[in-house]
């Protein structure tokens, strides 16, 4: 490295101060200038470098390189005399001419840097990843957005292989082949989807220095549009429902126009598509006011409102609802019903019931069967209450057969040739079963414009009346029945005048009328009139010993039911219906009766054990507990303990087979035998 000495501590030193303080080749080892306040003397001192007021002061032998730009003449001549003839002189004309030159070359640098800064704020900034590649396919550059896409910085990327970022690029294949390729997709590792176009490289020369790529992501793109075809599949299907419908169906927008009708609309309001769509919502009103427009006005729900429409004044029953989407009102759909077959309907509603008042009972006590202490209680108790016009109250569970007695209770009393009528309280909403008991005048309930109508109780004028679930009345109910009760009379709904009825109620419950009364929920005294002959009915696990008399009944009955001729029961089978608790009584009885003669085949005669459906019946499973009637033979009663411990163990192991047979000390194939064999596989 030489050594350089400059003489003259002006602009031009310190300019020369500057650029050699940078370079790699010179080593400025000092400055000098008469003048002490020189600014290139200041900047020396600053950097360290010797600076003094006479060049003689320097030892001159150690430069190889000395500088004039103190713009003396005389100096020069000096300089040239008092260093070595090896020490370069390089006078101050050169010396500027240098710093020029310097200076020229820092402006380019700084615009070009300025330029370089500018465009790569660009290349950072689109959207597009971009990437490039040399002729040996390593990576030269490496915008933002293609590290984002790519999850790989351009510090780490730069220098590598493309096929170590994208496997699957096409790059080398661009450079080798010199073709444009537009367009194309392809998913990277991560799961993007892009789509890219690649390109050579060429140089001012035509020849190929590499390829570079433009790619987009485009997965956001693909889901968006995978969404829109599923809207689209979406709408096309409500157009398809709303124009394969048959109830009439009109939607208006925001502002009360319309806009979609289907045709089960224009085939009752005789108006056209075209008289509709962008009309006015009440275009199709011919009587009465547009529900669309009040929905609209309220943003609730108008639900049948009698209006009448089209042409041919069509009365109609109108739902209309708002459409509201994100709490902002789109418009709403209306949803007309033709009045002329609901009418039709409810003719044929009042006959049907019409025709059930007028069933007499169809059963007596000798459709009864009991021959446990309990039942035959309960038969008295009945047949005496037959022979006065005593109310009763039927108390037992579900199924055990209340309604049989009640019909056995009006079929052996005098009232026998008169009216028995049935309703079930569980069965209808309180305000429904208010206007069946006790009718109605002429519009007293909404909803019905006309006709008046008599109740049930009222119906069963000179008869009985049978009130199944009587713990389900409403207050108001319970009211007006202890009214019949005490006085012998009846107030339809919205009439004024008593109705003198003579009936007898007979009343039935499964509930706890005792908790009832605790818990407020059923009157007092309605209770005491209800209970002056209550008859409790036995459920079916406590008289085990009629089951196979009722089968034998029921299988009559199932026989005409089916068209079967079923003629008995085997005792096994019976064995196995005695072991069930029965919960549902003589109904759940019946029902697995019917399940199991479906199974049997047409010509059997004889139902026996491999019909009766086990998962239905759970006795000992449910009591973890073996039940052995007495009197059954020895080996019966054997297997019948032998299918409850094998239950037992099963329970205790959670089903698991293998440690079952391991407790139990027998071999797993045993196991799976028995199994069968009691039908607990």
């Amino acid at each position: 490295m030489q050594k350089v000495l400059i003489i003259g501590g002006g602009a031009g030193g310190l300019a020369l101060l500057n650029v050699l303080g940078d370079s790699e080749h010179l080593e400025l080892m000092g400055i000098a200038d008469i003048n002490p306040d020189a600014p290139a003397l200041e900047k020396a001192k600053e950097l360290g470098i010797a600076s003094k007021e006479r060049y003689e002061d320097f030892q001159k032998d150690i430069f190889d390189i000395v500088i004039n730009v103190s713009g003396s003449e005389a100096v020069q001549r000096q300089l040239e005399d008092h260093f070595p003839a090896s020490t370069v002189i390089i006078p101050g004309s050169i010396a500027n001419f240098i710093v020029k030159l310097i200076d020229e070359k820092e402006h380019f640098i700084n615009k070009l840097s300025v330029e370089s800064h500018k465009q790569n704020i660009i290349f950072n900034s689109i959207e597009e990843g971009m990437i490039g590649i040399d002729r040996e396919s390593h990576i030269i550059f490496m915008n933002r957005s293609a590290s984002r896409m790519l999850e790989k910085s351009a510090r780490d990327a730069i220098g590598k292989h493309i096929h170590e970022l994208i496997s699957s690029s096409e790059l080398p294949r661009i450079y080798e082949t010199g073709r444009t390729e537009l367009n194309r997709e392809l998913r990277l590792k991560n799961g993007l989807k892009i789509v890219t176009s690649r390109f050579p490289m060429i140089d001012e020369r035509g020849d190929i220095i590499g390829a570079f790529a433009v790619f987009q992501d485009i997965t956001e793109v693909v889901s968006l549009a995978e969404e829109i075809t599923d809207l689209k599949e979406i709408q096309t299907m409500l157009q398809a429902i709303i124009q394969s419908s048959d109830d009439a169906i009109s939607v208006v927008d925001e502002n009360g126009y319309g806009l979609m009708v289907n045709p089960a609309y224009t085939r009752l309001t005789g108006l056209q598509m075209e008289e509709v769509i962008g009309m006015p919502a009440s275009a199709d009103i011919s009587e009465g006011e547009s529900m669309h427009l009040r929905a609209l006005q309220t943003r609730k729900p108008v639900r049948g409102v009698n209006l009448k429409v089209g042409p041919a004044n069509r009365e109609v029953i109108v739902n209309v609802a708002p459409i509201i989407v994100d709490n902002i009102l789109k418009g709403s759909v209306g949803v007309i019903h033709d009045t002329t077959e609901i009418r039709s309907l409810m003719k044929e509603l009042d006959r049907a019931r019409s025709i059930i008042r007028t069933l007499e009972s169809k059963y007596t006590f000798d459709d009864i069967i009991g021959l446990s202490p309990e039942m035959q209680l309960s038969l008295q108790q009945a047949k005496l209450a037959a022979q006065t016009p005593v109310t009763v109250l039927l108390r037992g569970e579900s199924g055990t057969g209340k309604e049989l007695f009640a019909h056995a209770i009006h079929s052996a009393s005098d009232r026998k040739y008169n009216k028995f009528v049935r309703v079930n309280c569980a069965a209808l909403s309180s305000e429904l079963l208010e206007s069946e008991l006790f009718g109605y005048e002429e519009g007293a309930v909404p909803g019905i414009k006309s006709g008046k109508k008599k109740g049930l109780i009222e119906e069963a004028h000179n008869g009985s009346i049978f009130i199944d679930e009587i713990g389900d009345l409403s207050p108001s109910i319970q009211s007006k029945l202890l009214r019949v009760l005490q006085e012998h009379e009846t107030l339809r709904i919205g009439g004024t005048k008593s109705v003198p009825v003579n009936v007898r109620v007979i009343a039935s419950t499964n509930a706890n009328m005792e908790k009832a009364l605790l818990d407020g929920t059923f009157r007092e005294d309605l209770y005491y009139r209800l209970n002056r002959m209550p008859i409790l009915i036995p459920p079916l696990r406590s008289r085990k010993q009629d089951i196979p008399r009722i089968v034998d009944r029921l299988l009559m009955k199932l026989n005409q039911e089916y068209g079967r001729n079923v003629e008995s029961i085997t005792e096994k089978a019976l064995h196995l219906l005695r072991l069930y608790d029965w919960p549902g009584n003589v109904r759940e009885l019946e029902n697995v009766l019917s399940r199991a003669m479906i199974f049997m085949n047409n010509n059997e005669k004889v139902l026996n054990e491999q019909y009766i459906p086990l998962n239905m019946i759970k006795a000992p499973e449910a009591k973890n507990e073996v039940a052995i009637e007495s009197g059954s033979p020895l080996q019966e009663q054997l297997e019948t303990v032998e299918r409850g411990i094998l239950q037992k163990a099963l329970e205790l192991h959670k089903g698991n087979k293998s440690r079952t047979a391991k407790s139990l000390d027998i071999s797993l194939r045993t196991l799976y035998y028995k199994l069968e064999k009691f039908g607990l596989d």
